[in-house]
């Protein structure tokens, strides 16, 4: 049994199949099946059930699975010193983001990071805000950033940036560039999907002006912010939507921005983190270097 092999049995068993795990660790699934078996082997017991195309861990997947983890962590701490002998911290740092701060802001932050640590390589996984929570919270990732807050005792939220929500629609929808609130929801809406921390954040902004989803006409939902904005350019209605997401529309007037009288539309991103969880060295770096480029807040 090798830390490899450990490797792949966790990514098996928190992906819950062959397939998924084949992709996340850019092998191939015969690969990810021979290592499987050869630690089955090893051990002399059944790890997982298969049944059809799903598989079921057993007993004894769940038991190896907790000690897994902690041997991987330990040879990745392991790892931290033997950079630090180097005088250079080596390693990966693996961070889930939402859409918005995942497509639009960690590119740069994580450039400006590699020029200090060009050792420390990234891979970055992005989902809606609830996923990275999740994520998080089953110790699938250490470090997450999202755009809105989940109630659970076991996360910390550190708040890093401030975020400018906007209303927009197609030049051609609407000839206004103010509206009130109540004339914004008589027009047809395109939301993200549920789960995603736009869409929370605008529900937030709704309700504390008094106004409930059923009082909105929904055109449609969409599950990323791209085809957001294909839907809007496309006039199908207004969203509301980050104005970091939409810049190179506003600016080419590709969209245009309708203001909101009376309304403040904003709102933090933070760092998510387990509160039982030890970050390693590459991982603290970044979060110190993250929280130098904070403003706004």
């Amino acid at each position: 049994m090798d830390i490899h092999q450990l490797k792949v049995f966790a990514s098996v068993f928190k992906n819950k199949g062959f397939s998924r795990a084949s992709e996340e660790l850019y092998l191939s699934q015969p690969t990810v099946s021979d290592h499987i078996k050869t630690l089955e082997e090893e051990l002399g017991c059944k790890l997982f059930d298969r049944l059809g195309r799903t598989i079921i861990p057993t007993k004894e997947a769940e038991v190896l699975y907790a000690h897994a983890m902690e041997i991987i962590e330990k040879a990745d701490t392991i790892k931290d010193v033997l950079g630090r002998f180097k005088k250079e911290i080596t390693g990966e740092v693996i961070i889930g983001a939402s859409t918005i701060p995942g497509t639009y802001l960690m590119p740069s932050i994580m450039a400006d990071f590699q020029k200090k640590h060009p050792s420390i390589s990234f891979q970055i996984m992005i989902s809606d805000s609830k996923g990275i929570v999740e994520k998080v919270l089953n110790h699938e990732l250490l470090i997450g950033i999202v755009g809105s807050r989940l109630t659970d005792a076991s996360i910390t939220y550190t708040p890093f940036m401030e975020d400018e929500l906007i209303a927009v629609s197609s030049p051609s929808f609407i000839n206004k560039n103010k509206l009130t609130l109540n004339e914004l929801i008589g027009y047809p809406m395109i939301l993200r999907e549920e789960g995603s921390g736009t869409r929370r954040e605008t529900e937030k902004i709704l309700e504390n002006e008094g106004v409930a989803l059923k009082d909105i006409k929904i055109a449609g939902i969409f599950g990323s912010t791209d085809a957001i904005k294909q839907a809007v350019k496309a006039g199908m209605g207004i969203s509301i939507v980050s104005k970091l997401s939409v810049k190179d529309e506003l600016k080419f007037k590709l969209l245009k921005e309708i203001k909101i009288a009376g309304v403040e539309m904003k709102r933090k991103f933070h760092i998510v983190s387990h509160k039982k969880r030890t970050l390693p060295t590459a991982y603290n770096l970044f979060w110190e270097h993250i929280k130098s480029r904070s403003k706004n807040f």
